[in-house]
């Protein structure tokens, strides 16, 4: 396996990354609640660039500071009585992943200080007026970059210059499908893109979902982040293979369980962004005065061993910019 920028600049920043020189907190233990929708494998993900970026900014865990964690495993419907269990626990912070969770955690506390690490459009969303003054009590990361999904399909295009059905899974049970554009008519009629969005509303109903796409042709297929879609990879990516169906999707952990391309904002930056909003806020700072931040970072992954495994030869004006190639 290669690895280039990805690996190199993300070792840094879990490990070694540069000290900012701040007053060492109070010598008072705060805590900080985690409300997470799914199952996340990869540490490098979290919980290390949290605690990571978190200790950098004089915050450590067991001496001066306590993480509390929450998990639904993918059952959404728990994430209201663990947001719960954390208000009971008089959390000072609570950091949320994805658009469920912050729903959840903005439901049961106006007050608690709310940091999203992951969302992807919280103003449509419903969650904050905007993302310059986010108002109220939450502020943090927000996935929206203008074009990423253009970039998706431009980049599997060029991947597979003959493919003009591209099939794309979405949630139906996913709060933000109902405020995202999944796939862009104008962007795809410019690219000749016909889009085939496939609707499912848990995991067993992907095989229904698959079956429906190879009904309508599809040559390619577009996996967008979801927490359903995520903890089931494995389970899409057997389906994407069984169907002849070259895959960009988003997130390494995909790219690892046999999806061709990834095209997606650095988790391990998102989170470790998070860590400085919840700093300044247990230093005082309201959410409502702290602009929400677009990602600052994309990486570009390409699975070779499976691009070959499906006879695709990848156009070398790809190989040059990807961040990292699996061979």
């Amino acid at each position: 396996m290669r690895r280039r920028l990805f690996t190199s600049s993300l070792s840094v920043g879990l490990l070694g990354g540069p000290l900012r020189t701040r007053a060492q907190p109070a010598a008072a233990v705060r805590r900080v609640g985690v409300l997470e929708p799914g199952i996340i494998a990869d540490s490098r993900q979290w919980p290390l660039p949290l605690i990571a970026g978190l200790r950098d900014l004089g915050w450590i865990e067991g001496k001066n500071l306590i993480i509390e964690r929450r998990a639904a495993g993918d059952v959404p419907e728990l994430l209201p009585s663990l947001m719960a269990e954390l208000v009971r626990l008089k959390v000072d912070v609570v950091v949320t992943f994805g658009t469920p969770s912050v729903l959840a955690a903005k439901t049961a506390s106006s007050t608690i200080p709310i940091v999203m690490a992951v969302i992807d459009d919280p103003v449509r969303a419903g969650v904050v007026a905007s993302l310059a003054r986010p108002g109220g009590n939450v502020t943090g990361n927000t996935l929206i970059e203008p074009q990423v999904h253009a970039r998706r399909l431009s980049i599997l295009k060029e991947m597979l210059p003959t493919a003009t059905h591209i099939g794309e899974l979405v949630n139906a049970a996913n709060p933000a499908v109902l405020v995202s554009n999944h796939s862009d008519d104008k962007v795809a009629h410019s690219l000749g893109i016909q889009p085939l969005v496939v609707v499912v509303s848990d995991a067993a109903g992907l095989e229904k979902a698959f079956a429906e796409l190879e009904r309508q042709r599809a040559q390619a297929l577009l996996v967008p982040l979801d927490a359903l879609f995520n903890s089931n990879r494995l389970w899409i990516m057997g389906l994407a293979t069984a169907h002849a169906l070259p895959t960009m999707a988003v997130g390494r952990e995909f790219v690892e369980a046999g999806a061709q391309l990834s095209y997606a904002a650095n988790p391990a930056a998102l989170v470790r962004n998070a860590a400085v909003f919840v700093d300044k806020i247990l230093r005082g700072a309201k959410p409502s005065d702290l602009p929400i931040e677009p990602p600052r970072r994309f990486d570009l992954i390409i699975n070779m061993r499976t691009a070959k495994a499906f006879g695709i030869t990848v156009p070398q004006s790809l190989l040059l910019r990807a961040d990292e190639v699996i061979e």
